[in-house]
């Protein structure tokens, strides 16, 4: 269910956003970035406000990212679940493009069905001794109900367009999209109950060992209040949780193949 080939991932997302990918190789990825891209991920507000002002055109970077950790190489960034790079773009596309409606392009001169596609992008973060997120990728069928993990797979083998191609109307949903997000939001629950958890029970020995630790440090002193302000503080750090956040989703409506 999850999007595990990071990769991809990030070129589908410099793509859309019109950069140019200037290296694609197993592992690694040069993207020549846009003005909009630059200003959004390079940190670099002095630099546009600046060249604006000397009513320059400006130089946007290149950016070379490393997607599998057998080719770090200390001269590129590596980015991964968890780095401040992938949290930087997700929380781009939270920002910038949380809900979207795109069609499939199709080129025919006789009319053609368009069926409507709820795709969800959810970041799964689990929290407690350690912190990991991980990408899940749902489309839900809003005619018939079919449910496909990566869609975002399936989506990248198509031609999407902001508008509807000549000849193409669409189906109208039989799902309602707050029926069709609860439905995704139950299968991602029963997902992650059908895990394992052993990174939550670790999380809970430590968790308990510090407490021990804590109780034996102020054996024999009255101090309540400090104890119960630390265990707080121990619980908050170790306890472990889970939870998920939508990145971005939008609707697609997609020729009859893609059911």
């Amino acid at each position: 269910m999850a999007i595990k080939d990071l990769h991809h991932f990030l070129e589908s997302y410099f793509t859309a956003h019109q950069c140019s990918i200037v290296h694609n190789d197993e592992g690694m990825l040069t993207i020549q970035l846009t003005e909009a891209m630059d200003r959004a991920l390079m940190n670099r507000p002095f630099y546009w406000h600046y060249i604006k002002k000397m009513g320059y055109a400006g130089d946007p970077k290149q950016l070379t990212l490393i997607t599998d950790p057998e080719k770090r190489d200390g001269k590129h960034e590596w980015i991964h679940f968890g780095s401040p790079r992938l949290h930087q773009i997700l929380n781009h596309l939270h920002d910038n493009e949380t809900y979207t409606k795109l069609f499939e392009r199709i080129n025919t001169n006789q009319k053609t069905a368009l069926f409507p596609w709820l795709v969800t992008n959810v970041k799964i973060s689990y929290e407690g001794k350690q912190k990991m997120d991980e990408m899940v990728s749902i489309g839900l069928h809003l005619i018939n109900g079919t449910m496909k993990a990566n869609m975002m797979d399936e989506l990248r083998n198509k031609t999407i367009q902001a508008s509807i191609s000549d000849y193409c109307y669409t189906m109208t949903p039989m799902i309602t999209l707050s029926s069709g997000y609860k439905r995704i939001e139950r299968v991602l629950e029963d997902y992650i109950r059908n895990q394992q958890h052993d990174w939550a029970e670790r999380s809970l020995e430590t968790m308990e060992e510090e407490i021990s630790l804590l109780r034996h440090f102020y054996k024999g002193e009255d101090q309540e209040s400090d104890i119960r302000k630390e265990m707080d503080e121990i619980k908050r750090r170790y306890y472990p949780c889970i939870h998920f956040s939508v990145v971005n989703g939008g609707l697609f409506y997609l020729t009859e193949d893609a059911s």
